[in-house]
């Protein structure tokens, strides 16, 4: 006997119910924890403190001076930004440059990325943050008077690391708090970049089994994402298409008797 359409529907919508369910729960877990999140508690910002401002009154050095300074030491091609920012209480030049790398057997370039230091007062260059300066940043920009728990020196990080793609190298600087807050320090750049503390951790998880982007995180073109939303789009249009067909067989019993 030749089985009918309504069997082969409800078979497919039964079969990609049984594989897409899993994901569906998961989306929607996540869906529920980022919509019932406060996003200022995810991103550290009750936990961050507000540092005071460099005065208008400063008498400081043009930033012609500092790169001055940088070209007597090393080798720099183009000026990527100049920012005036405050290192403990000192006005100081933050600069981006690049400096091009040329290979003869090739003959091909890249840009190679530099960041330097210099004084805002006197234009002479110094060097990276060291681990107590980091610190003393990280508890400045911290809420209170935070207990310190322990403090690593990050020069790489891969796809699931908290601090991926951002200014290495760095200091993680933990800290004594519900929160569990790690607040993380740019040697080169001397500030502040990342405050991560559990509920952002968790928001970094689900938001992992969001975009199924077991790598990165945050490639929301994967191609494992891209396979479930099509496959969602079956399963919602075979169940459209299952309560049409099981209408019609329903109604067509009810006419035989």
């Amino acid at each position: 006997m030749a089985k009918s359409k309504h069997f082969y529907i409800r078979r497919t919508h039964r079969s990609l119910g049984l594989v897409l369910g899993i994901q569906f729960l998961l989306w929607t877990l996540g869906g529920l924890y980022f919509s019932w999140s406060n996003m200022d508690e995810i991103h550290g910002d009750l936990q961050k403190n507000k540092v005071p401002l460099l005065s208008v009154n400063l008498k400081l050095v043009s930033p012609t001076a500092a790169i001055d300074s940088i070209k007597k030491f090393h080798q720099i091609d183009s000026l990527v930004s100049i920012q005036l920012i405050e290192i403990l209480g000192k006005p100081t030049y933050q600069i981006r440059c690049v400096r091009a790398i040329h290979d003869n057997t090739t003959h091909d370039h890249e840009m190679k990325a530099m960041n330097h230091l210099a004084d805002a007062v006197s234009g002479n260059l110094r060097g990276p943050l060291s681990k107590q300066e980091a610190i003393e940043v990280a508890k400045r920009y911290f809420n209170g008077t935070p207990e310190l728990v322990s403090v690593e020196f990050i020069t790489n990080t891969n796809g699931h690391h908290e601090y991926r793609e951002n200014p290495l190298p760095a200091y993680a600087v933990s800290f004594k708090h519900p929160s569990k807050t790690t607040v993380y320090v740019s040697a080169e750049l001397g500030t502040v970049q990342k405050f991560r503390n559990d509920k952002w951790r968790v928001f970094d998880f689900l938001w992992m089994l969001h975009t199924m982007d077991y790598k990165g995180r945050d490639n929301l073109g994967n191609i494992l994402l891209r396979a479930f939303s099509i496959f969602g789009l079956f399963t919602v249009f075979s169940g459209f298409a299952l309560y049409f067909v099981s209408s019609k067989s329903l109604r067509r019993k009810n006419t035989v008797q």
